[in-house]
């Protein structure tokens, strides 16, 4: 819509203001063969034009805000998971009975050398904000002491990138934990590619084959990875490989194919599982319209069932994958010592908690945690890639 208004002007102009725009246009030279009155003309836009933009911007805001306020939610639920694992972990370490200076010098040491150990590590301070101990008669008393505690430096060192010293190397436990910790994630990581490598195929065959043969024979391989656990398949594959055929070491890491071995056996159960996952997605989504469509149109069973059965089944897998993370990260633990493998599981088992040293416990725990914190923030992603349903809303 146009409306003329009046007014003169001695220039041409187009501004916007709103969602109504103006122009202004005025031409007086002299010699011109045609003349412009001076006149101002507003055009003005249909109201659906109007309804439609406000909304869009209302959206847009709306989208916003959602944004801002889903990363705040993650990284308050990060900040409480990470705090609620570390501070348990104190506690326990704190109520367990004996002295670490006992532990790390040993029962000849004299009495000064305990004092200056522990006033030299601060554990001749308080472990926590209040304490109950015993008065002369043996009786338990409330005892306040503050901020002034072991656990609050704690935490005002890790805020500075400061995971305190070891009790028994005087080495930092930063430096501990890097040295440690890629030969952990390494071994995780084989051990779910290996799991993944072996269960799809494994998967989909069975579900293709839903009450034949193959899907039993696949249904037994399943449960037997399920019921032998890490320390009974580890000792036996060094038997075999090791000992008795020779084409494997089956102690250290210091030959790329040194990792076969405990990532097999960190991946066996984990593959049991993931068959039997993916063979129910597989068979759930093989009765539904799309399949049929998709074979209608001429494609071929392999390209259904890896192109388009697959990636809408693969989401139980993924979220098996996410929370197995945190299972691999802890069975590594004993995977590690069968096979001397240097991660952070040793670390923790042997340097932390067999000499009672409270501060590499605590920093293998806060790592740990992060670690698993990050995977399933990593598996979320993963999601919205295989259904952008799960973007949309």
């Amino acid at each position: 819509m146009v409306v003329r208004l009046s007014g003169p002007c001695d220039s041409f102009r187009v501004f916007r203001t709103g969602c109504v725009l103006f122009c202004a246009l005025h031409y007086n030279h002299p010699n011109s063969p045609q003349a412009f009155s001076n006149s101002v003309y507003a055009i003005i836009p249909p109201n659906n034009y109007l309804l439609q933009r406000s909304s869009r911007l209302a959206r847009v805001r709306l989208l916003s805000k959602h944004k801002v306020l889903g990363s705040l939610r993650r990284i308050a639920i990060l900040l409480l998971v990470v705090w609620t694992v570390v501070s348990l972990v104190t506690i326990l370490i704190e109520l367990v009975p004996g002295d670490p200076a006992v532990a790390v010098l040993g029962e000849q040491a004299t009495p000064e050398q305990f004092e200056q150990f522990r006033q030299k590590h601060g554990l001749d301070r308080p472990p926590f904000f209040f304490s109950l101990p015993r008065d002369s008669q043996g009786n338990r008393h409330f005892q306040w002491h503050g901020s002034d505690n072991r656990y609050t430096d704690y935490w005002k060192g890790i805020l500075h990138g400061d995971m305190g010293l070891s009790f028994r190397t005087d080495r930092k436990v930063k430096d501990l934990i890097l040295e440690r910790y890629p030969a952990t994630i390494e071994l995780a990581i084989a051990a779910l590619l290996i799991a993944v490598v072996i269960a799809i195929p494994l998967g989909v065959l069975a579900g293709k084959n839903r009450g034949t043969w193959l899907d039993n024979g696949a249904s037994v391989l399943a449960l037997i990875g399920i019921s032998l656990p890490g320390f009974v398949i580890g000792p036996m594959l060094i038997y075999l490989f090791s000992v008795k055929l020779g084409w494997l070491r089956g102690y250290g890491r210091e030959y790329w194919e040194d990792i076969i071995l405990p990532a097999f056996t960190l991946g066996a159960a984990l593959s049991a599982i993931l068959t039997r996952m993916v063979r129910s997605s597989v068979i759930e989504e093989l009765g539904e319209d799309y399949v049929r469509t998709a074979r209608a149109k001429g494609l071929s069973e392999t390209r259904v069932v890896y192109k388009h059965v697959l990636k809408n089944g693969l989401i139980p897998v993924v979220t098996i994958l996410g929370l197995q993370l945190g299972i691999l990260l802890a069975g590594a633990i004993i995977t590690e010592k069968i096979f001397g493998w240097p991660g952070l599981g040793l670390l923790l088992v042997e340097d932390g908690i067999g000499k009672r040293d409270y501060r590499v416990v605590q920093g293998c725990v806060l790592v740990i945690s992060l670690t698993y914190i990050v995977a399933n923030s990593l598996t979320d992603m993963i999601y919205r890639w295989l259904d952008p349903r799960i973007r949309v809303s």
